[in-house]
C-alpha cells in the first residue's frame, strides 16, 4: 500500500506516485525525468547485487535534532513490522532489529540524534548516487451526493476487478501480477479510464463521493490518497484501494512533447493550469493515461504506507524494498536542503525503483503541495543498519 510518487518538476514530465500502494502493485508511477540515479546499463535486482560498502560515521553528518525526533517516532512505528517482516533487500533479518527496536522504546525524544549514532552504521548501496522526488496528501472539494458542480465520481474498488498472481502458474512469472475482469470464461483487461469516465461503473453504488474538479481527481489518483473537504465542512480521508491494471502514461512528458506546454510550464501547477484552461482537450489528454485508481475510506492519523502503517510528514520516505529494508532509517545528503537528513523508509511506489531512488512525504496543505510539487533532488544516500548487520553484509564479499 503506497502513496504514489508525487509530482515534482522532473516527475511531472514523465511517468507520475507515493501512495499508499502495495509494492507489488505500484500505482501510477511517479512522473520522473530520471527514474533512477544508476546507469541504465546496470540494473542489479537487489542491494547485495548492487554492492554494499561502508558509509561515513554518523557522528560526522549534521543530523538535525528536530528531524532526528521525527525519524525516531517513525522508526518506532516501523519496529513491529521490522522484526517480523522478511527483508527483500537481503541486508537484514528480523532478529537484527530487535535490540535497536527495544532501545527505541526507552529513548527519550531529546536523545534521538544520539540514538541513531549509537545504534546504527551507514552503508552505501552501489555508488550511492541518489535521486529524490516528493509526494503529499492533496485536499479537494467534494460532496457525498451528486449535484451542481459535484459531478466527478470518486470510486471504491469494484468487486469484479480480479487480481491474478502469475507466479502461481509458473515459477518464471514469480512476482508478476495482472488485473482484469471475467467475460464468460475469459479474463480480459479491466475498463480503462475512458470507459470508466463514460459510465462503465455507473449505477453500481461505488461512489464514495463526488468531486467538483475532474483535474484534481486525476491528480488525487496520481498521489494515491488524499482528503475530501465535504460541503458540510467535514473531511473524509481516502486511500488507495486498487488500480485497474492498465499501464500508466505520464501526461506531463506527453504534453511537453506535443508542444502543449513549454519547459517553463512543466511543473505540476503548470500542467494543472493548462488542463483547467483547456477542459475539452485536457480531458482527452488525461484519458491517454489509461490507469485508473480506486479508493477506500481511511481512519487514523495519516495515509497508510507499504508496511500497513501510517506514514509521517517530513519523516517517511518511499523506497524500493529490493534495495532498502522497509522500516529502516535512511540518511540523504542532497542538493536540496529540504530533502537532506534522516528519513525512514515506510512506503513504496510504482516509479520508485532501483537503488538510491526515493520519494519524500510532506503531508498535507499548501506548503506540502509546494515542496513536493517542486522536489527533484540529487545527492548521496546511505542506509542505516544495526551495527552487527552492517558488519555482516560488508563482510559478505562486497567490494
Amino acid at each position: 500500500m503506497r502513496i504514489w510518487g508525487a509530482l515534482p518538476l522532473a516527475a511531472a514530465l514523465a511517468a507520475c506516485s507515493a501512495t499508499a500502494v502495495p509494492p507489488s502493485e505500484g500505482p501510477a508511477p511517479t512522473p520522473s525525468a530520471g527514474d533512477t540515479a544508476q546507469p541504465k546499463s546496470a540494473k542489479p535486482e537487489s542491494a547485495m547485487a548492487a554492492g554494499v560498502t561502508r558509509g561515513p560515521s554518523l557522528a560526522g553528518p549534521d543530523i538535525d535534532t528536530d528531524m532526528a525526533k521525527r525519524a525516531l517516532a517513525a522508526f518506532r512505528t516501523s519496529c513491529p513490522a521490522l522484526v517480523k517482516r522478511t527483508d527483500a533487500s537481503g541486508l537484514t533479518t528480523g532478529a537484527d532489529w530487535r535490540d535497536v527496536c527495544e532501545s527505541a522504546k526507552t529513548t527519550h525524544d531529546d536523545g534521538a540524534r544520539e540514538f541513531f549514532i549509537a545504534n546504527f552504521a551507514a552503508v552505501r548501496i552501489g555508488d550511492g548516487r541518489a535521486f529524490a522526488t516528493g509526494y503529499f496528501e492533496p485536499e479537494i472539494a467534494a460532496s457525498r451526493k451528486q449535484g451542481g458542480e459535484y459531478q466527478t465520481p470518486i470510486y471504491s474498488r469494484p468487486n469484479d476487478l480480479i487480481d491474478v498472481d502469475l507466479g502461481q502458474f509458473s515459477d518464471s512469472l514469480a512476482g508478476k501480477r495482472v488485473r482484469g475482469r471475467i467475460d464468460g470464461t475469459d479474463l480480459i483487461p479491466y475498463y480503462d479510464r475512458t470507459a470508466i469516465e463514460q459510465g462503465a461503473l455507473s449505477g453500481r453504488g461505488l461512489e464514495l463521493a463526488w468531486a467538483a474538479d475532474p483535474v484534481e481527481v486525476f491528480f488525487l489518483q496520481v498521489q494515491g490518497s488524499g482528503r475530501l473537504r465535504l460541503r458540510d465542512g467535514s473531511v473524509m480521508r481516502i486511500g488507495y484501494a486498487g488500480q485497474n491494471g492498465r499501464a500508466y502514461t505520464g501526461i506531463g512528458k506527453l504534453m511537453l512533447d506535443r508542444g502543449l506546454i513549454g519547459k517553463d510550464q512543466a511543473s505540476m501547477q503548470g500542467i494543472v493550469d493548462w488542463l483547467h484552461a483547456h477542459p475539452a482537450e485536457g480531458r482527452e489528454v488525461m484519458r491517454e493515461n489509461k490507469s485508473f485508481v480506486f479508493f477506500h475510506r481511511l481512519d487514523g492519523p495519516g495515509p497508510i504506507g507499504a508496511l500497513g502503517l501510517s506514514v509521517a510528514a517530513r519523516a517517511s520516505v518511499a523506497a524500493d524494498p529490493a534495495f532498502v529494508p522497509l522500516g529502516a532509517p535512511v540518511f540523504l545528503s542532497m542538493d536540496r536542503s529540504e530533502a537532506s537528513g534522516l528519513w525512514v523508509a515506510q512506503d513504496t511506489g510504482g516509479a520508485i525503483k532501483g537503488s538510491n531512488r526515493f520519494d519524500t512525504f510532506w503531508g498535507a496543505g499548501d506548503d506540502a503541495r509546494r515542496i513536493a510539487g517542486g522536489m527533484a533532488a540529487h545527492g548521496t544516500a546511505f542506509i542505516l543498519l544495526p551495527k552487527d548487520a552492517a558488519k555482516r553484509v560488508i563482510a559478505d564479499g562486497t567490494p
